[in-house]
């Protein structure tokens, strides 16, 4: 049976932190960061389901915060990782609810048509360009929005 060692302290000041076992290289990777520990988790399922799909073993490490320092908790099981899972510990922060998370994404995808648009020269947008923004946002995927985001910032470069 092949031995690990220890995950090591992720570099930097303490944040939630997800560390791999690399069993190629026998060291221990930064897998995902974040300032909360909802995203990080999601990243511990995403990043496992890929390891596995690969055929690869997968050993997590949980870093987070505690009173400043960086303390080590013990990392769910990759299975159950992307729905993240209420704090059962006091000394725990409580996980995002799951909202957030799509909160965020719809943020980004905003972000990125409003940045495309930008970049096309449209930078006062009326109300009503405004609520289209919104609804683009509402019912395209994030792929499509940054192709319709490059084309408009090609389209802005040629002026």
């Amino acid at each position: 049976m092949e031995t690990r060692p220890q995950s090591p302290q992720p570099p930097g000041a303490p944040r939630w932190a997800a560390m791999f076992y690399d069993p190629a290289s026998a060291s221990w990777r930064l897998g995902a960061e974040s300032p909360d520990r909802g995203p990080v988790l999601y990243a511990i399922g995403e990043m496992a389901q890929a390891r596995r799909a690969r055929g690869d073993e997968v050993t997590v490490a949980l870093w987070g915060p505690q009173e400043g320092a960086w303390r080590h908790f013990d990392a769910p099981a990759p299975e159950s990782a992307p729905a993240p899972e209420p704090a059962t510990a006091p000394d725990l922060a409580p996980a995002p609810a799951p909202g957030k998370l799509a909160e965020r994404m719809e943020d980004r995808r905003h972000q990125v048509v409003m940045a495309g648009l930008s970049k096309a020269g449209l930078y006062d947008l009326a109300p009503d360009d405004v609520t289209a923004v919104r609804a683009l946002v509402d019912r395209v995927d994030e792929t499509t929005l940054r192709r319709l985001a490059h084309w408009l910032a090609v389209a802005g470069s040629d002026r």
